[in-house]
């Protein structure tokens, strides 16, 4: 019972912002027209299931797969910057720049690359988006460690590799799930944005331009709907791994104790 009390407060204000949404387009715009009102929204999401879902197939796909792909370069990279100053020197400022490059730049060279409608196209941006905080994040957590635990295992005679792997990971692992979580967002962000410039014409991005070109604008919000949803879905999904992976961690210890 208490557990469920942590969803009151979100819930409570999520039926606020809907109602509030709904009872002021009632009044001051009666069609709707560019923001139509949570109802048509839903009405729209429902008769459009078959397309929404296909949508969201496809996308999912392309931001699940660039998600996990991002992650574990990420990860490497992480390790590689934190074990190996030339990597560090080589590595660090190209995602830098990297990350520096707007998705609009991007989108039109990986689509000369590996073809307009193929999927490697976005999930090739889904992966310049992800790889950025995931690395920075991570080789902050495995470098940030107290000294005294690195003297604690110098003294036990542990080696590079052991120490990394019981010291440097778990330390690294709450600055790693953070990033986790921004990275689900931008994950999902990244692919509609991708799809506007090529991909699939089913896919969520085409189905937001061609539904609002249409002045379809219930329909484009339904996608926009279903988009959210794959962001919201990951990003729990995430919290529920953090909690499984990290039980020791402070912060979970202190939640589960006050549900």
């Amino acid at each position: 019972m208490n557990s469920l009390k942590g969803f009151s407060a979100p819930i409570v204000a999520g039926v606020a912002l809907f109602g509030l949404w709904e009872g002021v387009l009632s009044v001051f715009s009666s069609d709707g027209f560019v923001l139509p009102p949570p109802s048509e929204i839903a009405g729209a999401f429902i008769d459009n299931w078959d397309a929404v879902f296909r949508g969201a197939r496809i996308t999912g796909f392309v931001v699940v797969s660039g998600l996990a792909a991002g992650v574990i370069l990420g990860v490497l990279a992480a390790l590689l910057v934190t074990r190996f100053r030339t990597a560090n020197e080589t590595i660090t400022p190209l995602a830098v720049a990297v990350n520096a490059i707007p998705i609009i730049a991007l989108a039109p060279i990986f689509n000369n690359w590996f073809g307009l409608t193929s999927p490697r196209s976005n999930q090739a941006i889904v992966v310049a988006l992800v790889f950025f905080p995931i690395f920075i994040n991570t080789a902050r957590g495995l470098t940030q460690v107290d000294r005294s635990q690195i003297e604690l295992m110098e003294s036990y005679a542990a080696g590079r590799a052991r120490t990394t792997r019981e010291v440097r990971v778990p330390n690294a692992m709450p600055f790693f799930f953070t990033a986790l979580k921004l990275a689900t967002s931008l994950a999902v962000i990244a692919a509609i944005v991708a799809e506007y410039f090529g991909g699939r014409q089913d896919a969520l991005g085409p189905m937001i331009t061609q539904s609002a070109g249409l002045t379809r604008y219930d329909d484009a919000w339904a996608a926009v709907l279903a988009g959210t949803a794959i962001g919201a879905v990951l990003y729990a999904s995430v919290a529920v791994l953090e909690r499984w992976a990290m039980p020791w961690h402070s912060l979970i210890r202190s939640h589960r104790e006050e549900t």
